[in-house]
């Protein structure tokens, strides 16, 4: 903020006595300089924004004790300053008296200026006007100046840097908090009928309380960089509780974002939902009927059962459309990742079952392909009137086209017949071929 470090000088070692002029001179503009520098520091330090916030901030817990503290610090400053000042007036002045000073005077500026006459407020006493007083030399003033300007100027800063970084930081995640919250409840998270709206007002409450505390004591949310740091206000804001929040925010935002992929896809999906179980009914009512004309044309043979439409599935459908109706998008999407998969098998199941009804047909129908195909062999071969072929053709042809049909025993006419055929087919060798 401006303000500058630990005041400059030489305040660890007092000069060594003044013997003359020149030497009191150039101690007199040391002192100068470096009461400006003093007072420059202090006049910042009284003008520093986190000055100002503390003294006229509600503060609690740890904060309310060091800007007790640093408070009574303040004053002792002030008081010693103006020792400082008074001591300093003092030496300017007699030195003022005459261009050459005397020998008493010389000694006079040198106690002055080296010796132990600054009357102060004692070391141990709580703050200034406080207690009794003691006599220091100006080296052990300014050495305690720096001290207390020290401790005081990082209280400020701490207090600064925490109030600076986290209400403006708390404040724009609570309107993301909020803009998160009116989106998620058009989509059905609200509190109490999905976890991310319950979180979600967690994640208010804590916001709410995390401001109201860096507020109070801002002082409790400062990691000090360690005992080995001088620079005034070494360490950091803690940020934890904020980052919990936000990373929490986060996911609600995640899962928000996926609830309304599935408000979007949700009609889609429940059509093609519909559609597939739609197509596993009609199989499985084709399966039914189909198992009806096997039995009254196919005899001696297993025909496996069809079972219905699956209710459960249908159940499921309908509480899914419900879901979307009510805009219960938390509960829609699992139901309808299971329900996409079940339906697919439901689907596999019906036409499994229409094609184990149905394979007796298939059967009669390849046996009847293949007693024609013979026939026409036979036929081009000029053996269709052979007595023998006719009967047997004629014969498996009855057994084929009748109902019911007993698969076993057309197919072996069909299987005579066509050995027959086979037989017929082959040529007869020629008189003499024989002979050698």
């Amino acid at each position: 903020m401006g303000v500058p470090g630990p005041f400059p000088g030489s305040a660890g070692r007092p000069d060594a006595p003044a013997v003359d002029r020149e030497e009191v001179d150039r101690a007199l503009a040391r002192l100068g300089a470096e009461y400006e520098a003093i007072e420059t520091s202090l006049l910042a330090l009284q003008d520093h924004a986190g000055r100002r916030l503390l003294e006229g901030a509600e503060l609690s817990g740890v904060s309310k004790e060091r800007w007790a503290e640093t408070e009574r610090s303040l004053a002792l400053l002030w008081s010693l300053f103006d020792a400082y000042t008074e001591v300093l007036t003092t030496a300017r002045e007699l030195r003022a008296r005459r261009r050459w000073p005397s020998a008493e005077e010389l000694a006079e500026l040198s106690e002055l200026l080296h010796g132990g006459g600054v009357t102060v407020p004692a070391a141990d006493a709580p703050g200034a006007g406080g207690g009794g007083t003691e006599r220091i030399g100006l080296a052990e003033l300014v050495g305690r100046l720096n001290g207390l300007y020290a401790r005081s100027l990082d209280v400020i800063v701490a207090a600064d840097a925490v109030w600076s970084a986290l209400p403006a930081r708390i404040d724009l995640l609570a309107e993301e908090l909020r803009r998160t919250r009116s989106l998620a409840h058009s989509v059905g998270v609200r509190p109490g009928e999905h976890p991310a709206g319950d979180d979600l007002e967690r994640i208010t409450e804590e916001l709410t309380r995390l401001r109201a505390l860096v507020i109070a004591d801002p002082l409790a949310f400062w990691v000090s960089s360690g005992a080995g740091s001088a620079a005034p206000g070494g360490g950091r804001p803690d940020t934890a509780r904020y980052d919990r929040a936000a990373r929490a925010l986060e996911d609600i935002r995640r899962e928000v974002a996926a609830v309304l992929d599935v408000r979007q896809d949700a009609e889609r999906r429940l059509m093609l939902l519909r559609d597939v179980l739609s197509r596993a009914d009609r199989t499985l009512t084709e399966a039914r009927q189909a198992r009806g004309e096997v039995l009254a044309k196919i005899a001696a043979s297993e025909v496996p059962a069809v079972s219905g439409p699956s209710t459960v599935l249908h159940e499921q459908l309908a509480a899914a459309a419900e879901y979307r109706r009510r805009s219960q998008w938390h509960r829609l999407s699992p139901l309808l990742d299971s329900l996409e998969e079940r339906a697919e098998d439901e689907l596999r199941r019906a036409r499994e079952s229409l094609t184990a009804v149905t394979a007796p047909l298939a059967v009669r129908a390849e046996l009847r392909g293949r007693l024609d195909a013979y026939r026409a062999r036979v036929a081009r071969c000029g053996l269709a009137e052979d007595p023998m072929l006719m009967e047997r053709y004629d014969v498996a042809r009855r057994m084929l086209w009748s109902a019911p049909c007993d698969l076993r025993a057309a197919e072996q006419a069909v299987w005579r017949y066509q050995e027959a055929a086979a037989e017929a087919m082959v040529p007869e060798p020629r008189d003499g071929r024989a002979e050698s």
